[in-house]
Formats: C-alpha cells, structure tokens, sequence
C-alpha cells in the first residue's frame, strides 16, 4: 500500500483508503523491511502531518457539550448516511452515462461497503446498542433536541429507493433496480402483511426469487426474470402489461393519488 498518490494536476495526497492515521502507521511499517532507516525517521512528522491535514480530533460533534441525546454518534451516523447517498448518485449517474463495467463495479461495490457501516447492518453486540434506536429523538421529559438521526433517516429513505430504482420522471413512474442485489430477493415463499390505501390489513404471497414493497399503499412485487415488463392488476379490469419498466403518465397518476384503482404492480425485472 501507498503512503501517498500523485492527481492529475501533480498534487501530492495521502492514500486515499487511510481511514485514520493507524492505517498510515501499517502502511509505514510493511515499507519498514524496504527502507528501515527512512520510516524510523520520517514515522513521527508523516503522523502529525497527517493529523494536521485530517484533523480528526476535531470531528466530535458536540460531545464535549451536549449529553445523552447529541453527540459523536448520532452525527457519526448522519454523515455516512449522506456518505451513502452521495456514492449511489454516483452509480446510478454511471449506470445513466453508460461508463464501463469494470467502474460500474467497483463504484457499486463501494456503495455497498460503506453502506454496511450503518449501525442497522449490524447487530447490538457489534454496534454496542440497539442499531434502530432514534437516541436522538427529543426524550419525553424535555423540551425539543436537535435530532441527528432525524436527518439519516430522510438520507437512508431516499438511498432505499435508489436501491429499489423507483424514479419519478415527468410524471412517469420508473423501475430501474440496477442497484439491487440478488440475495435480497427470497429463496422461499413468504407471506407479507401491509396495509391498503383504505386502510384495510392485506395480505399477500410472495414467490420465491421475488421482493415486495408499497408505493402510496400500492403493493409491488419485483420478480427475477429475463423478460422484463410490468403487469398491472385490477379488481374490475383486465391485467394489462407494458414492455418497458415504467408506467405512463396517467397510469402512475391513480397511484400518488391514491385512488385504489390498481390492486397490484408486478415488475419482471433482470438484474446485471
């Protein structure tokens, strides 16, 4: 591993997977073998020029004035959340430009990599709590805090759908599920509950190699296929079924109006 890398304006940076200043002091110690006379020399000042450029001991939010419900953590939190959506605008921006394959993948691969150090991928003893716990939330005996997690939540919402590929365009709704992994689709059948735009408790199936979500109260399933269409069902109309992976203007309408005219989406879609 590199302890620095060179841009393409001639600029000198630290290697840009350092985390913190302990992966320098690995990367410096696997060169010691090559040049152990340079590294004891140079270890101490790359470390405090490192600190000085990164300046992490000054990222601890308001920790040192706030307690119990602000802090490190919960701003920890929203920063990768932001993190996160960021890096999917960037691979869904690729998928959209056409780049090649090769940075297609490893743009996703980051996605997924720094997704996962959302305190909901892991479990209580990892995380050190409950990872789904709004700690930030205004706490019953006091007036309101600013909440952090208020925030990632809006972040992690919106990241979900980008996963999902659902997209509104000039008024059409969009299923685009390029960011989608296979194994979150089901290896056995499941019943889900949710509830209708009227409020009722449904239930439904889902298959096996199927996911399933709701837009507006409108339940979706996702279905692995090599055809890709979507079916349209209705109480009182013939399924009807369109080639490409979005619904026309009008059709998409009675769903973010909530009419209840569309019982279920079925999108057969293929994933890369």
């Amino acid at each position: 591993m590199t302890i620095a890398e060179k841009d393409i304006k001639g600029n000198f940076h630290f290697n840009g997977n350092f985390k913190n200043v302990n992966d320098l002091h690995q990367a410096l110690t696997r060169l010691e073998e090559k040049y152990p006379s340079l590294v004891h020399k140079e270890r101490t000042l790359l470390a405090n020029v490192f600190e000085e450029v990164f300046n992490h001991k000054a990222f601890t939010g308001r920790s040192g004035t706030f307690y119990g419900y602000e802090g490190l953590g919960s701003i920890y939190w929203h920063m990768v959340s932001k993190h996160v959506l960021a890096v999917q605008e960037t691979c869904l921006r690729a998928y959209a430009d056409n780049a090649d394959t090769t940075t297609i993948e490893k743009l996703v691969a980051h996605y997924y990599q720094i997704n996962a150090g959302i305190g909901v991928h892991k479990s209580p003893s990892h995380y050190g709590a409950f990872p789904i716990t709004p700690y930030s939330h205004t706490p019953f005996n006091k007036g309101a805090q600013q909440p952090g997690m208020t925030g990632q939540v809006k972040e992690d919402i919106l990241s979900r759908w980008g996963e999902l590929g659902v997209f509104v365009k000039e008024g059409e709704l969009h299923f685009q599920p390029q960011l989608l992994q296979k194994e979150e689709f089901l290896s056995k059948e499941k019943t889900a509950v949710f509830f209708d735009v009227s409020g009722k408790k449904q239930e439904i199936r889902i298959p096996v190699q199927a996911l399933f979500f709701t837009i507006c109260q409108v339940p979706v399933l996702y279905e692995l296929s090599e055809e890709t269409s979507i079916e349209v069902f209705e109480d009182k109309a013939p399924t009807r079924k369109y080639p490409a992976l979005f619904l026309p203007e009008e059709e998409a309408k009675t769903i973010f109006q909530r009419k209840g005219k569309i019982r279920l989406l079925k999108v057969n879609c293929s994933l890369p």
